[in-house]
């Protein structure tokens, strides 16, 4: 059966598997004490631009938790947009490892601005209240939308004239910065975020997420977040040598441009159908939501995954990988050709 469902559901890149197969010769010190470890947070720093802290581990949602627990205390708490991964997706992970609250804003299109951060700031100082300390936006957003470079940086300018903190939930970063023609350093350092949940698992990598601070006070703490949060591998290197194989001759680059480029060949082919398919937005990643006639769901269901977001509404998600190819897509589009005829 086809997959259309997410991009994890794809395989790991043969370059990856091969660094992983590479690595494992020999004995290492343990906890990323090891060469290996050292060597991916030194490309990490390449990519930013400047000396980062980086901790790996092993899912998205522990990156996410460790990160914003190493910052919030238990009466503070993130503002995010009500789709977040850390507020849908997590199963209260930072609510209950962090001990901390999450402050929802209603999404367009998957983002947030200043203007719904505002909202929060009445609490400052109040005791009845809790305390707005970070805002937490997703960089591809949930609904496979992107935040302008200028979006960014005013969000980390406001968030720091306001006493808090920006982090960045980066599952499909690297989906993000090729969709926008620009680099780690311009789209994360140079904008002034102040934490990251720098992923790849999505985009080739077999498993593991890096938490890359950018700012020494965070950091003081975060190797204790990680190892309360069980988050602390001892055969670290079987990690970290993804992120040297997955950022060594821009392979990242190379995936992600291929996700994103299925996504539009998918819409160019899927837009022949106006009356049965109707696209919800513009894509501008890998990730299409578009509404299909209901019928045709569930006819297309018995052969290929994905999502079916809305049921009444008829609102499907497709998303697509690294390894995606024009014949699997093709595929798709000949079915519902098919049964047009039928």
């Amino acid at each position: 059966m086809k997959m259309f469902m997410s991009d994890n559901n794809s395989g790991v890149h043969p370059k990856i598997m091969e660094a992983i197969v590479n690595v494992n010769k020999g004995h290492e010190y343990a906890y990323g004490n090891d060469k290996t470890t050292k060597m991916a947070i030194e490309k990490i720093c390449e990519i930013m631009g400047k000396d980062v802290d980086v901790y790996f581990v092993t899912t998205g949602t522990a990156a996410n938790v460790i990160s914003l627990s190493g910052i919030l205390r238990p009466f503070e708490g993130v503002v995010c947009a009500d789709t977040a991964h850390i507020n849908v997706d997590e199963c209260g992970a930072l609510e209950r490892f962090g001990s901390a609250k999450i402050l929802q804003i209603p999404n367009k299109n998957g983002k947030i601005d200043i203007e719904g951060v505002k909202k929060y700031l009445h609490s400052i100082g109040d005791e009845h209240h809790t305390q707005p300390r970070v805002i937490s936006i997703s960089q591809t957003t949930e609904m496979g939308t992107l935040y302008t470079i200028e979006e960014i940086r005013a969000l980390a300018d406001f968030a720091h004239e306001n006493n808090m903190y920006l982090h960045v939930d980066g599952a499909r970063i690297a989906n993000a910065v090729v969709a926008l023609n620009t680099s780690f350093k311009e789209m994360i350092t140079d904008t002034g975020v102040d934490i990251l949940s720098f992923g790849g698992t999505k985009n080739g990598m077999m498993l593991g997420e890096a938490i890359v601070s950018f700012n020494e006070e965070i950091s003081k703490t975060l190797k204790f977040h990680r190892k309360q949060g069980m988050q602390l591998i001892s055969k670290m290197r079987f990690v970290s040598v993804q992120f040297i194989a997955y950022l060594t001759d821009d392979l990242w680059k190379e995936n992600a441009l291929n996700s994103n480029n299925m996504g539009k060949y998918f819409i160019d082919h899927l837009s022949q159908f106006p009356s049965l398919v109707k696209l919800k937005d513009d894509l501008e990643t890998n990730i299409i939501f578009a509404h299909m006639d209901k019928a045709l769901i569930k006819a297309l269901q018995e052969k290929f995954d994905f999502y079916v977001m809305d049921e009444e509404a008829g609102l499907i998600r497709l998303v697509t990988s690294f390894d995606t190819t024009e014949e699997e897509i093709d595929e798709f589009i000949e079915f519902i050709k098919n049964f047009i005829g039928s």
